[in-house]
């Protein structure tokens, strides 16, 4: 689908289960009134469901070998756990001295605001990034978990009435790019039998590697034989990490529009939107990002501008649940789809699963890693909070990681 009808297709989609309803793109509310309006929302909603206070006390880094885990318990007794990506034991830190002492003696059902007052609290904002957002991304996540335990109901279930979805297909995500483009194929063709899924991403360039490939011709040579190999009946994505500056990224971007690629991932370095938007502008296929991005602002700019044609935040590195959530609603507002990035298995990708049950403009798939895939649909979790239901075995095994 080229990039004009992708957008028309869309058409300007609003997150009408959380109360916010779409406006013009010249009449567009500025973020924060936005997130008032979603506080509002939640605020109303949450204490039907948590009549009484929720007063968080403690808030740790828990590690079990080479699993980390957040752990949030309320003054109760009651426990919210959130699994932790790879990014947890170099950040654990910045949570533990920076943005627990914040949630901490809070009342839970208040997780909106605290969401937005943890940055502005001292000086946290002069943290502000992917660092800083991922450690409340976790919190937060382990709240909505111990809100949930609290009142016996599902995370997407204190958020909206019914869920938009209730399964969704996913495309098959590849982190590879050691590989020849005939192993790669090979090992994809499997996974794609395997799980009966009918779309796939594949890695091109060498990452943020200044145009050039992870080996000579291995781009395009991969994107040629996938096509071959699985025939027009599978989706086939492109991740370049950054790799290329504005002219590659134009070239092989009509090379890949040739082979029917659905979308082109991150083609130049993140932050050089500039060049990015001028990537979009040229080619007529959908162009994604936003994985690496934090700022309200600037997904406000990215979707206003056309930067992106995809919307990509991550749950996690983005802050959490409450700010994908106005992140989406900008990109509905815009006519564009959201497909969060998510690329860790479960219980890993907990936040994504309920933040899909409650976005109206989701796009058509959802990342999963290839690697741990076992069907080609994932289902919204119903049980208590986030649906987790970890080992309590090994969590007794867990030490309280401290700041060094």
């Amino acid at each position: 689908m080229d990039r004009r009808r992708f957008i028309q297709q869309v058409g300007a989609t609003a997150l009408a289960g959380v109360g916010l309803r779409p406006v013009s793109a010249q009449n567009q509310a500025e973020p924060r009134t936005e997130a008032e309006r979603l506080a509002s929302s939640l605020h109303g909603r949450i204490p039907r469901f948590v009549p009484n206070p929720v007063w968080i006390e403690t808030i740790e880094v828990l590690r079990v070998e080479a699993d980390y885990y957040v752990r949030v318990r309320s003054t109760d007794g009651a426990v919210g756990i959130a699994a932790a990506n790879q990014r947890m034991h170099v950040l654990h830190p910045l949570l533990t001295r920076l943005v627990a002492p914040y949630f901490k003696g809070k009342d839970a059902r208040d997780l909106p605001s605290l969401v937005e007052g943890v940055y502005r609290h001292g000086r946290n904002y002069k943290y502000a990034g992917m660092p800083f957002w991922n450690c409340v991304g976790h919190v937060e996540l382990a709240v909505w978990d111990l809100l949930g335990q609290v009142s016996g109901e599902a995370v997407w279930a204190l958020i909206v009435d019914k869920p938009v979805r209730e399964y969704f297909p996913v495309y098959l995500s590849s982190f590879n790019r050691h590989t020849t483009p005939k192993k790669e194929v090979e090992w994809m063709a499997e996974r794609l039998a395997t799980t009966d899924a009918t779309a796939c991403k594949l890695k091109v360039g060498g990452r943020m590697s200044k145009n050039k490939d992870a080996m000579p011709g291995r781009s395009k040579a991969l994107v040629r034989l996938a096509r071959k190999t699985f025939g027009d009946k599978v989706k086939i994505f492109v991740d370049a990490n950054g790799s290329y500056d504005a002219d590659h990224a134009i070239e092989l971007g009509r090379f890949l529009q040739d082979h029917n690629v659905g979308f082109f991932e991150e083609p130049c370095p993140w932050q050089q939107y500039e060049q990015t938007q001028v990537v979009a502008a040229a080619l007529d296929m959908t162009v994604a990002g936003g994985e690496q991005d934090t700022s309200l602002d600037m997904f406000r700019r990215m979707v206003r501008g056309r930067i992106v044609d995809l919307v990509q935040p991550d749950v996690l590195y983005a802050g959490g649940i409450v700010r994908c959530l106005h992140i989406a609603n900008m990109a509905a507002r815009a006519g564009l789809k959201c497909t969060p990035h998510s690329s860790k298995p479960w219980p890993i990708n907990a936040g994504m699963l309920h933040l899909a049950a409650v976005v109206e403009n989701l796009g058509p798939y959802q990342e999963y890693p290839a690697y741990a895939a076992k069907s080609a649909k994932l289902k919204i979790p119903t049980s208590p909070g986030l649906g987790v239901e970890h080992d309590p075995d090994r969590l007794a095994k867990a030490k309280p990681v401290l700041p060094s």
